[in-house]
């Protein structure tokens, strides 16, 4: 029978890369990259090849190889793995780079800064306290050679091959044999007289200001170059100076190398410093003290490196978020090291802590992360939000915080996209009809209005039907004078979601109601829509074949590019939520209706002059949805609509400032309001909006409302008049369905039309209910005193003071 040796290196759990060796430092190792076999993570390999005739040698890498074996800091090379057979040693250590190539890498790209260089100086002098102080050891080989770094930018202490005990155990120092190596030997090995008295760690710090002087200056000529600094910091000079003194005795221990250069004014005493510090002892810091570090750590972000970032704040992170209570203080770094990752890595470190923080209970957590929700909206998959995160959120509409409340609203603006036909057009939609009709906040009810105006070209045909206009109209009834600008505003940025037929029959009703509205910046957006929707009208009046191209939307399926309207909105969407309000008026202009051809049509002779009103002039023509009007019509824009333009919607905090703007209407009105209360069959706003609460949800309120009742014969129908325009052409016209009685008797009417005396009828209208009103009051008071003159009569008088008995 026969058996075959296995081999070692082929069983090996690493495999070498084929890439040509990076950077090898002069010794008898061999740096190659590699990766695990099971995983495919990067490892660092190093290989020894034993020859015949260099025992020396490999005795060196073998004690190397022990050394490192049994040797764990944070600030040494890390080792993994080791293969040790008669033909080749191999060690496995974290992945790494040598420090000569990383600088020269850095310099090519983006330069190195200063901060950089001073923490990997910091953890070179912490490895040679370790070795010195705490394990007695002198490494006897510190230079650039010796020094590698991480993908995290950390530097790593390595070439441990000459390393010997400081207590003279095993012998002394172990010779090299290699002269760029020995180079950075101390003079005083260089003499061999042994006449100077030195300490244990006098060799190892001159070569410590060897490799600072190379970090700034680049490879070391000779040893007489140490006297010019060169390019080393001015803080770094003076403690430079007594590293590379010629007395051994005066060069510092490592450990007050370090104290003296953490000192104010130090070159090693700044926040990038003080962040790595603490983050190396982050897990035994007090609760108040990470929370304060993780409040402050968003400032530096922008001035530290990006790998450091990703590769050591990230894992920090995330891990304080897991296991150390950190709550929503994290959230902010988290997003700002998230920019640096790419979309794999992103999913797969940052979405999953996300989605686990939706169902916190922490309001903090939960109000921060619908804050910045659109740092991460682009990452997150519509199964994700539908199944994960959207049941998290819609608690929001329920909370009793206000401001959770307003910010859950906020951010359906980004959800919505994502979201499927159930949670879109059934379940949003209940919360969006209870919020507006029910919250006591006035800035709730106008955010609610004004995201119900964005997403809509993402609702289906169905829903807009029902809801769009209805949701608009009971906004313009909202005692919160925002909301009604909202609602106007959610006309104007959804005209082309409707037909013809809703534009004449519900929509410009409720906008001319609102023509005498007590405040100024609803009068203004009123006449501005109405002029729109009546060009829209015009148009197609003009030219009937343009009526299946403005209705074109209307029974489209749902898309974030349906019109230009719906596609300038939904581009906004993806890029954040301030300001909302005061993006409603700004639309592509391509959604707007062409009128800037279109006649037209002269007043009517004969009118009787209308009754002077405040409302100012307003121009003939005007763009449909945009804000682009010059003079008066820009200034009314930047005094009342554009106050929509302050930050965040229409903050809680301030909203109600917008109440105290009144002008001359408000005390115009007050006499008009005063009478109508009296009138038992009239409705003002505020009893409209206390009715809709007890009217439930959009599912009752949004309905199709029923067909209005046929007029009474002999009524005359405003489709019967003759506007002043030209005489019908023989096209088809389509409105001339919505008209019964379309020419009999049109001409008498038009010579009658101006005999009508509007005004006087109105005015003889109030006349007769004054007077009216007036003996009712007195038939009123008359009965009042009938009955207490019988009363009197049947008791007789009484005196003060007595006391009647049975």
């Amino acid at each position: 029978m026969w058996f075959f040796a296995r081999d070692p290196v082929r069983d090996f759990p690493f495999e070498l890369s084929p890439e040509p060796p990076e950077g090898s430092p002069p010794g008898p190792w061999v740096l190659h990259r590699g990766r695990k076999k099971a995983t495919g993570s990067p490892v660092s390999i190093f290989v020894y090849d034993v020859k015949p005739g260099a025992e020396e040698q490999t005795q060196v890498a073998k004690a190397a190889f022990k050394r490192l074996k049994t040797l764990r800091h944070p600030n040494i090379l890390a080792y993994i793995d080791g293969l040790e057979t008669d033909k080749c040693l191999h060690v496995v250590t974290e992945a790494v780079t040598p420090l000569g190539v990383y600088l020269k890498a850095r310099a090519e790209a983006d330069g190195l800064k200063e901060l950089e260089l001073s923490w990997g100086l910091h953890q070179i002098v912490k490895a040679l306290s370790f070795l010195v102080n705490d394990c007695s050891l002198i490494h006897n080989n510190v230079c650039m050679a010796a020094v590698f770094v991480d993908r995290a930018g950390e530097w790593k202490l390595g070439g441990l091959d000459y390393m010997y005990s400081a207590q003279g155990n095993g012998g002394g120092p172990p010779r090299k044999g290699i002269p760029e190596l020995e180079q950075y030997d101390p003079p005083e090995l260089a003499d061999g007289s042994g006449r100077a008295v030195r300490e244990k760690w006098s060799a190892d710090m001159w070569r410590l200001g060897c490799l600072i002087w190379e970090v700034f200056n680049g490879s070391l000529p000779r040893a007489a170059a140490l006297r010019n600094p060169g390019k080393i910091p001015k803080s770094l000079v003076p403690h430079y100076c007594e590293l590379v003194g010629a007395n051994p005795k005066v060069r510092p221990n490592p450990a007050r190398f370090l104290q003296n250069c953490r000192a104010p004014g130090g070159f090693m005493n700044n926040r990038f410093v003080e962040t790595n510090l603490f983050l190396e002892e982050i897990q035994i810091k007090e609760p108040a003290e990470k929370q304060k570090f993780f409040q402050e750590l968003s400032k530096s972000l922008d001035s530290f490196p990006e790998d450091f970032c990703r590769h050591k704040v990230l894992p920090q992170l995330l891990t304080a978020f897991e296991f150390g209570n950190a709550g929503a203080v994290v959230l902010t770094p988290l997003f700002k090291v998230g920019k640096f990752l790419s979309a794999e890595e992103y999913q797969q470190k940052i979405i999953p802590v996300v989605v686990k923080m939706f169902s916190s209970t922490d309001r903090a957590m939960r109000i921060r992360l619908l804050q910045q929700m659109e740092q991460f909206i682009q990452y997150l998959d519509e199964p994700t939000v539908n199944t994960q995160i959207f049941p998290h959120v819609v608690h929001g509409f329920l909370d009793t915080n206000p401001a959770i409340r307003e910010q859950t609203v906020k951010s359906m603006l980004l959800l919505a996209p994502k979201l499927n036909e159930t949670n879109l057009n059934v379940e949003l939609m209940k919360h969006f009809a209870r919020l507006q009709a029910k919250d006591e906040q006035g800035p709730i009810r106008c955010n609610t209005t004004v995201c119900l105006g964005k997403i809509g070209s993402y609702l289906s045909a169905t829903t807009r039907h029902r809801v769009l206009t209805s949701a608009f109209s009971r906004a313009t009834k909202d005692p919160f004078a925002p909301s009604r600008v909202a609602g106007v505003l959610g006309f104007a940025a959804t005209h082309n979601l409707y037909s013809m037929n809703d534009c004449a029959h519900k929509i410009l009703p409720v906008l001319c109601g609102l023509t005498v509205d007590p405040e100024k910046s609803v009068r203004d957006q009123a006449f501005k829509a109405i002029r729109s929707f009546l060009s829209k009208l015009e148009s197609v009046s003009e030219d009937p074949t343009q009526l299946a191209e403005v209705e074109k939307d209307v029974h489209a399926a749902s898309s974030p590019g349906m019109g230009g309207a719906a596609a300038s909105w939904a581009g906004w969407a993806v890029t954040g939520v301030s300001s909302l309000t005061s993006k409603l008026i700004r639309v592509h202009p391509t959604a707007a209706p062409a009128e800037t051809n279109v006649p037209q049509r002269p007043a009517p002779e004969g009118l009787p002059a209308p009754a002077p009103t405040p409302v100012p002039a307003a121009p003939t023509t005007s763009g449909p949805w945009e804000t682009q009007e010059e003079g008066k019509d820009t200034e009314e824009d930047s005094s009342a609509a554009d106050r929509w333009d302050d930050e965040d919607w229409g903050s809680l905090e301030e909203a109600e400032s917008v109440l105290a703007q009144r002008d001359d209407w408000s005390t115009r009105n007050q006499a008009s309001r005063a009478g109508q209360a009296s009138n038992p069959g009239h409705r003002s706003q505020e009893s409209d909006w206390s009715s809709w609460e007890a009217e439930g949800s959009w599912e009752q309120d949004w309905q199709e409302p029923s067909p209005p009742e046929p007029p009474p014969e002999g009524t005359r129908l405003a489709s019967e008049y003759n506007w002043g325009g030209p005489e019908p052409s023989d096209k088809g016209d389509p409105f001339a369905a919505l008209s019964v009685h379309r020419e009999a008797g049109a001409q008498s009417r038009r010579d009658s039309w101006g005999d009508d005396n509007w005004e006087g009828l109105e005015t003889e209208s109030r006349q007769v209910k004054a007077e009216l009103a007036r003996k009712k009051r007195e038939e009123r008071r008359r009965e009042m005193e009938a009955k207490r003159a019988e009363k009197k009569a049947a008791k007789g008088p009484m005196k003060l003071g007595t006391r009647k008995l049975d």
